[in-house]
């Protein structure tokens, strides 16, 4: 099948584009071609590129199987053909068709349709013609958000970046409705957030660098491209706020590999220069994309001078570097996130990069003994890193890990938060991953993603940490920052 590659100049779309009567939030450009030739496709009649980005399924039924891999975790724990991405794509063409009614996106068979996709992108990485569900649903999403409005629970949890930042009670009011169950059947009763779960605890302080190690990304443009040892790590809202300790064990492997590292800030000629950077995942992943746009937009800003000089950007959530990569891409945003798609880096990914062109070194001593079991973020799978990670973990002398085959873990960002979604949260958790963790009692567990961290805490109450701390606790000395 022919496609357009995503990162093809965007020119000319613009989000209130109307494709015979219908409003796009994302720009489905890179699907002008597909379906050509395609006696399969059965692209709907309404919908333009939109429509032709889900006719790309071809009804194999491989989405209905259950392999090795990461598609398609719904149907893996329900069974049922209605909760893979073939059984979606009828839906969504039979609502792009008109079958549906005029308001078919504020319906409810679309919404029983896609409810319990959980955006893992495993469909494109393992769909024979690259289903790209997870961007589908945020198109949706938007879609009916324009209809039926953002609700309370949805506007907090997309909003809880900014509100960490200008709301520091937030962080008491999440820890005291941990320790205080009315208090969280009450949140259950009144937001629809799960008073069996537990919520992420905010740290008490959010990652500061040092001011020695602080520099303006405007010192880039002046930087020659051939210094090759200058690297921007972007903090996430999870790493900032939640887990300031991976920031800092990252920014300290790096400098003992040799590296300059310079945390991404913003500059001060943004309009909320105090704020930390975000790439929008939360926005996103709840189908509130103008305000995705702003957060994207205030990255490009803050990156331009960097991404003129050639500077690789490093983050450590596998979510929001995939935004960065991928998702950012559908925001026709133009050229400068094509850019940046092309230098940001999950952890592992440049650590392993750097090693295999023999431009990093570091120092490691063998850990205590014992296995380590790894679990991989669903986006890790999807870009392919999984295999940069274990190159890493080979890096440490006698390092005994192995790798966990399984699916997604189920709690997806606030996916395993919400009421409705709990159980079946936790069925995607057991089908796989926490039976292989039950099984080691005695092994460490590595988990990248903070979701993956999350869940694995609530089904095993055991820790799991991430590749960064991994590789701080490895250096032979200690790196100040």
């Amino acid at each position: 099948m022919a496609y357009k590659n995503s990162a093809v100049s965007v020119a000319g779309w613009h989000p209130t584009c109307l494709y015979k009567g219908m409003k796009l939030h994302l720009d489905w450009s890179s699907y002008e071609t597909a379906g050509q030739g395609d006696a399969y496709a059965g692209i709907p009649a309404t919908g333009g590129d939109f429509a032709k980005a889900v006719a790309v399924c071809i009804s194999d039924k491989q989405c209905q199987r259950k392999p090795k891999g990461v598609m398609c975790p719904s149907f893996r724990a329900t069974d049922d053909v209605a909760h893979s991405p073939g059984g979606r794509v009828q839906v969504l063409k039979a609502a792009l068709n008109g079958e549906l009614g005029e308001n078919a996106f504020a319906g409810s068979e679309l919404a029983a349709a896609l409810e319990l996709c959980v955006g893992c992108k495993g469909c494109k990485r393992e769909c024979a013609n690259q289903v790209d569900m997870a961007a589908i649903k945020i198109e949706y999403q938007a879609q009916r958000n324009e209809k039926q409005g953002v609700s309370l629970r949805e506007r907090l949890i997309a909003d809880l970046p900014q509100q960490l930042h200008h709301h520091t009670f937030m962080r008491s009011i999440i820890r005291w409705r941990n320790r205080a169950p009315w208090l969280a059947k009450l949140g259950e009763r009144f937001l629809g957030i799960s008073a069996k779960r537990k919520l992420p605890e905010p740290s008490s302080t959010p990652f500061v660098l040092s001011s020695e190690a602080y520099r303006s990304m405007n010192d880039f443009g002046a930087q020659s491209k051939a210094d090759s040892k200058d690297v921007i790590l972007f903090v996430d809202t999870f790493s900032n706020h939640f887990e300031p300790e991976i920031a800092q064990a990252a920014h300290e492997v790096l400098s003992a590999a040799g590296y300059r590292v310079t945390s991404l800030q913003p500059e001060l000629f943004d309009e909320e220069p105090e704020r930390a950077l975000c790439c929008g995942r939360t926005y996103l992943s709840l189908g509130q994309v103008e305000q995705a746009k702003r957060e994207a937009r205030r990255m490009q800003l803050a990156l331009r001078p960097a991404l003129a000089a050639g500077t690789p950007i490093v983050g450590l959530e596998p979510s929001c570097i995939l935004s960065l990569r991928d998702d950012h891409l559908k925001l026709g945003l133009g050229e400068e996130a094509v850019a940046l798609s092309k230098r940001v880096y999950l952890f592992e990914e440049f650590i392993a990069r750097e090693h295999d062109r023999k431009r990093l070194t570091l120092d490691l001593k063998p850990l205590p003994p014992g296995k380590t079991l790894v679990h991989g973020h669903c986006h890790q799978k999807a870009v392919g890193a999984m295999k940069s990670l274990r190159k890493v973990l080979r890096m440490i002398p006698e390092f005994d890990f192995e790798f966990i085959e399984a699916s997604c873990c189920g709690m997806a960002g606030s996916f395993g938060l919400e009421a409705e979604h709990a159980d079946i949260s936790m069925q995607m958790a057991e089908l796989d991953l926490l039976p292989a963790l039950r099984a080691a009692p005695d092994a460490a567990i590595l988990a990248n993603g903070f979701s993956c961290r999350h869940q694995i805490h609530e089904g095993t109450q055991r820790n799991a940490q991430h590749v960064a701390l991994l590789l701080r606790d490895a250096l032979k000395e200690s790196t100040t920052c």
